[in-house]
């Protein structure tokens, strides 16, 4: 992509013990464009928090990056120093976690909260911080920004905890902002406002998003291209028009029978049997093999390339 602000190259993490090894990432790469909506879906554990965990730099100790590089601004981020990582977390790439309760400090005022990753990187007095977190509270849509700035998380609904969590992500004009899963806990009504809110962000701080979720009725929302992850690799990458309407994958083309819309009430909706794999080292057959309806010999065969199959519009299987 020309107007590329981000690329991801070849990734891969894994979890290791005494006992055994898991792949969680899987030979990953893509890009993000500037100012570009990209979704990223798959089931749970495919990979897609992992991924997020790994540009941001949090991933837990237990987790090893076996090989690839997170381009960011001309740099390869997973080769720079820490301090380095710490000056672009919150202030460059910013993330909004699926739950604000685990997320937000239940001791500190939810103003409090915003100022500081302000304070983190910039030089500012006390008033203009002040006045500077009230915009960012009005900005996100909390009413009464002042009665907002003093209340403690526990004090606030689950849709006005997720809009602090996103006021702190914005609160540097972030050029990537990563969302988690932010709508996951929330009814359809604020689900919607949240995407809105989001789609807003966009548009007028011109910030780059990846919004990860498991729902591709969500990502169909807010998404300009999306990204399918199975069992640790991206099995198809497509504009969303193009990936709703002519799948390349199977499992993308199972995952999107299984929306319910309001014409298909009444009927039973699609269901993938089987349960997704856990990856413990190199594979040579396509990890959708076992659950796939169309499988052939050759599925078990080889593994299948991340192919272009139409004008940008890449999958991973042998038999599209």
């Amino acid at each position: 992509m020309s107007n590329s602000l981000f690329s991801i190259e070849n990734l891969t993490i894994s979890f290791e013990n005494e006992k055994k090894k898991i792949i969680a990432v899987n030979d990953v790469s893509f890009d993000i464009g500037k100012s570009e909506i990209v979704g990223l879906v798959g089931e749970s554990g495919c990979g897609k928090t992992v991924t997020s965990l790994g540009i941001i730099g949090l991933l837990p100790n237990s987790a090893n990056i076996n090989s690839g590089k997170i381009h960011y601004n001309g740099k390869d981020i997973l080769n720079i120093k820490e301090d380095e990582k710490r000056k672009i977390r919150g202030k460059e790439i910013s993330m909004i976690f699926q739950e604000p309760m685990t997320s937000l400090n239940p001791l500190w005022k939810c103003g409090n909260q915003i100022g500081e990753a302000i304070k983190l990187h910039n030089k500012i007095d006390k008033k203009d911080l002040k006045s500077r977190v009230l915009k960012i509270i009005k900005n996100v849509g909390l009413p009464n920004p002042e009665t907002i700035y003093s209340k403690y998380p526990h004090e606030l609904s689950g849709g006005q905890r997720q809009r602090v969590m996103i006021g702190i992500a914005i609160a540097n004009h972030p050029d990537l902002i990563i969302a988690d899963e932010p709508t996951t806990a929330l009814d359809v009504t604020i689900q919607s406002q949240i995407l809105e809110l989001l789609k807003k962000i966009n548009e007028e701080e011109k910030s780059s998003i990846l919004f990860i979720s498991h729902d591709l009725g969500v990502i169909n929302d807010i998404a300009d291209r999306v990204i399918v992850m199975y069992a640790g690799f991206i099995v198809e990458i497509a504009s969303r028009g193009d990936l709703y309407s002519e799948p390349k994958h199977p499992y993308t083309l199972k995952l999107l029978q299984s929306i319910p819309l309001p014409e298909k009430k009444g009927k039973e909706l699609e269901s993938i049997p089987g349960i997704v794999p856990r990856i413990e080292s190199h594979i040579d057959y396509c990890p959708f093999v076992d659950r796939c309806s169309i499988a052939k010999e050759i599925c078990r065969e080889k593994l299948p390339l991340l192919e272009e199959k139409s004008d940008k519009h890449f999958a991973r299987c042998h038999l599209t």
